[in-house]
């Protein structure tokens, strides 16, 4: 929604898309893909750049809040910054091995 004043356009409330999806599996399913889960947990930096490679996307990326604002935005995913970066900052290899299973479901 937008309202004009003395020519200027104040932004009420930001577009979002018609269509909000949740995630494909929850923070915490790792039994959906035990491979995935394995990485995140004995090689979180590895995850990281798997995740970012599938993104084509800097390998220092992966582990990034910004890696999942991207992946929420681009599949039109329901979240906020303030979630993606509590998600990361407490739980990073859970938030992996979402972010590569979210992947793994849209190629």
């Amino acid at each position: 929604m937008a309202q004009f004043n003395a020519g200027h356009v104040v932004i009420m409330s930001q577009p979002t898309s018609a269509r909000q999806n949740n995630w494909g599996t929850g923070l915490c399913s790792c039994f959906d893909d035990v491979g995935v889960c394995c990485c995140g947990t004995f090689c979180t930096i590895c995850l990281g750049c798997q995740v970012a490679g599938d993104m084509n996307e800097c390998c220092l990326c992966g582990t990034s809040m910004a890696m999942r604002t991207l992946i929420r935005t681009k599949y039109s995913i329901t979240g906020s910054l303030c979630n993606d970066w509590l998600i990361t900052m407490c739980f990073l290899p859970c938030s992996l091995c979402q972010l590569k299973r979210e992947l793994n479901s849209h190629h």
